[in-house]
């Protein structure tokens, strides 16, 4: 169980830093076993245990850190939310899985608490102050009983991760233990990672990277190095983390990698820390890689690609430097040990090798299915000759010689963008929502920066729409990820000969 992590490295190494914050702030392997023990308390005296749920809404920091370990001891699952996107979705995700209690920043609470209410929600609220106010947030609620840390089964859940989803609501994908602890097994013994190392934290709490960043850290006693999010969008201020930190383990987006190399400045830090760069969520363009390469030549270099359904499923070893004359973008690679892989056409039937077709897995990382939507769940796995079924994943690949794997694309409407997987489909509902919109169609455009998506609208009665309007509009219903980069205005969207809506003429509008 992943909570035993930190119980075995506070017992090793207890006066280890576990957690740093930029500024100075840490706590040590045995001070988050306590705090984490005081969330575990509060949370059973409010009734999580096995089988419930708590949500989580906390900027990055030791707080949320210590608060999802918390979760994890009582025998509930912990479901993430991300702290800066509406409170109409971040409602609509902790109703959706009936969460026990929130566990969350007070000055998140005011709309989030509206939001619940308004889908009859009424879960317990433990608000804290930010920074560092966990403990006193507990205290003010006045003592809780020591409680034991749960026992947790292989099966039983340990966290619920919501992606984009085509119906234009969120869908949970659900992850046991078992899921996420041989990933952190694998990727231990795959990358040598040791108890000196000092890992990034970039990906947020609610995105599948974060599971690497969490546990790896807590299995090998190591140091997790938190980034808040104002400096992991700042190529400059990252940059310079990077190095004053000490930073040996780094996993990210290609796209962070991307900017760092374009406009970090690199050359003006020392990183000789620097030892491992992974990369997952999206493709890595050459260009970048190779120009982060030249800044970068000592550390190894892994390419990790998995949807959030298997978290890591396949990884390739990329060559420093980049072979001359190299443009095409890097294999993701086999199977991990884990893992079992099977290429397929649309009627299931496995393809010969060099072919193209949808990447199918199995194995016990992968999820145990979505959260309430058994329909969906079906959906995505199949039976392809004998044993268990296999996760399709919707990316379509070419078996290269050695079961080494070649991203090809996406077989549906799914886009990766800045390393999150986005439903174009969610969009599209989210502009329908407009009443000013008449017909909406999204489509996502490749450049050398990554994924950028543009929205094709027409109005009702002819009505001219606002570019600032409608960003707005999108940003109180959707993540900022999930924002159309750019707008373009019709009288009325393209058709095909069936009269739906033609994608492909809308791709080449300049």
């Amino acid at each position: 169980m992943l909570h035993r992590y930190l119980a075995d490295s506070a017992a090793r190494r207890p006066d280890h830093p576990a957690v740093e914050e930029p500024g100075g702030r840490r706590i040590t392997y045995r001070e988050l076993d306590v705090l984490s023990d005081l969330v575990r308390d509060q949370l059973v005296a409010l009734g999580a245990g096995p089988g419930e749920r708590v949500g989580v809404s906390i900027r990055k920091s030791i707080d949320a850190v210590a608060a999802i370990l918390g979760i994890l001891k009582t025998g509930a699952a912990y479901v993430p939310v991300d702290p800066t996107a509406p409170a109409v979705r971040n409602g609509f995700i902790l109703s959706d899985c009936a969460v026990v209690a929130v566990v969350a920043e007070k000055d998140l609470l005011t709309d989030l608490e509206g939001q619940l209410a308004e889908q009859g929600a009424a879960p317990a609220l433990v608000a804290i102050e930010a920074p560092d106010g966990l403990r006193r947030g507990l205290a003010s609620s006045g003592p809780a009983p020591v409680a034991k840390n749960a026992v947790s089964s292989n099966d039983d859940l340990a966290y619920i991760l919501y992606t984009s989803g085509s119906t234009g609501k969120p869908k949970g994908v659900m992850l046991s233990h078992e899921n996420a602890v041989v990933f952190v097994e694998w990727g231990s013994e795959r990358f040598g990672l040791r108890e000196d190392d000092r890992f990034s934290s970039h990906a947020p709490f609610h995105f599948d990277l974060s599971i690497f960043d969490l546990y790896e850290p807590l299995r090998a006693g190591a140091t997790l190095v938190l980034v808040p999010e104002d400096v992991g969008k700042e190529p400059g201020k990252l940059a310079e983390l990077i190095a004053s930190a000490g930073i040996t383990v780094w996993y990210s987006a290609p796209s962070i990698l991307g900017f760092l190399a374009q406009y970090g400045k690199l050359e003006t830090h020392d990183y000789s820390a620097l030892r491992l760069v992974l990369f997952a969520g999206e493709v890595f363009p050459v260009v970048h890689l190779r120009a982060l390469q030249e800044h970068w030549p000592l550390p190894r270099y892994g390419n990790l690609y998995g949807p959030t359904e298997t978290n890591v499923c396949t990884a390739f070893d990329v060559p420093c430097p980049v072979p001359a004359g190299r443009t095409e973008p890097f294999p993701i690679g086999p199977a991990c040990a884990h893992y079992e892989g099977c290429v397929v056409d649309p009627e299931l039937r496995p393809v010969a090798a060099g072919e193209e077709g949808e990447l199918c897995i199995r194995g016990p990382g992968v999820m145990q299915g979505y959260w309430n939507r058994p329909d969906l769940t079906e959906g995505v796995f199949a039976q392809v000759g004998g044993g268990s079924p296999w996760y399709r994943t919707g990316d379509v690949v070419v078996e290269e010689s050695g079961g080494i794997y070649r991203f090809v694309g996406r077989r549906d409407r799914m886009v990766k963008k800045r390393g999150y997987r986005v439903e174009l489909g969610e969009i599209e509902a989210c502009l329908y929502r407009n009443p000013k919109v008449a017909e909406a169609a999204v489509v996502a455009l490749d450049g050398e920066d990554g994924v950028k998506v543009r929205a094709h609208l027409s109005a009702r009665d002819g009505e001219k729409l606002s570019i600032i309007a409608l960003k707005r509009f999108c940003a109180e219903q959707l993540p900022g990820y999930m924002v159309p980069d750019a707008f373009k205005f019709h009288e009325a969207l393209p058709k095909t000969s069936t009269d739906k809506i033609d994608y492909q003429t809308l791709k080449r509008v300049s």
